[in-house]
């Protein structure tokens, strides 16, 4: 990793932490150690480093804390389901690859794209009639964000690149959802998440051109040598 790229970083979560440590700002330090956790974790997704997951899960800890706090248990359900697709996602990436490699980039096939639309409406359809059982303020937009989360999780743990264009859309949601809501500075923070995203979208794209011009390269070696 660059200095330049963990010095910025690293000073904004310390005057993060002093700020909120000393009640200079309106945080509480779980708050504080959510948000750098999150931030942290997916700057190192997006350069495919596997220290992405105890981060994450660190950061679903911290949220699982303050969704009690907030008696937000739906959400504080939904980190569990985020930390078992985690330990999963740690395991694959490093035994996922060929002869229980480390797992390269690649592309979700028409067949899996498919199946995960279907569940996406589905699930959001069902998700929907829930929430607004119990007078959520946006049970479409909560519902579909949720889904679209999980599924993007879910691709997340395979290495599919197609994760980011999902992540990209939910962020894009989020963003006027809490603007809406007057929530600025959790709108502003999936505004910081959105721009990481397109930054990965374009990272994992360099990766996956790499390796389909290598694997040619390598099979036809192979066969050369065959003959």
């Amino acid at each position: 990793m660059k200095r330049i790229e963990v010095i910025p970083g690293t000073l904004v979560s310390v005057v993060l932490v002093v700020g909120a440590w000393q009640q200079f700002l309106p945080l509480s330090l779980t708050e504080v150690f959510g948000f750098i956790t999150g931030a942290l974790c997916v700057w190192l997704t997006v350069k495919q480093n596997i220290w992405t997951w105890p981060t994450s899960i660190a950061n679903n800890i911290f949220f699982i804390v303050l969704f009690l706090q907030a008696q937000l248990y739906a959400d504080m359900s939904l980190q569990v389901v985020y930390i078992v697709l985690e330990v999963l996602g740690w395991y694959r990436w490093l035994h996922g690859g060929n002869n229980s490699s480390r797992l390269s980039v690649s592309k979700a096939s028409a067949q899996t794209l498919a199946i995960l639309g279907l569940l996406l409406i589905g699930i959001t359809f069902g998700m929907t009639l829930f929430l607004e059982s119990v007078n959520d303020s946006a049970p479409f937009l909560d519902g579909l964000t949720t889904v679209m989360s999980l599924i993007a999780q879910y691709m997340l743990t395979r290495k599919l690149i197609e994760n980011w264009y999902i992540w990209i859309a939910a962020d894009v949601i989020y963003i006027g959802l809490y603007a809406a809501k007057g929530l600025y500075l959790t709108s502003g923070l999936y505004f910081l998440f959105l721009c990481m995203c397109l930054a990965g979208l374009w990272s994992w794209r360099k990766d996956l051109l790499t390796s389909q011009k290598i694997t040619p390269t390598v099979t036809n070696l192979s066969t050369s040598q065959g003959a």
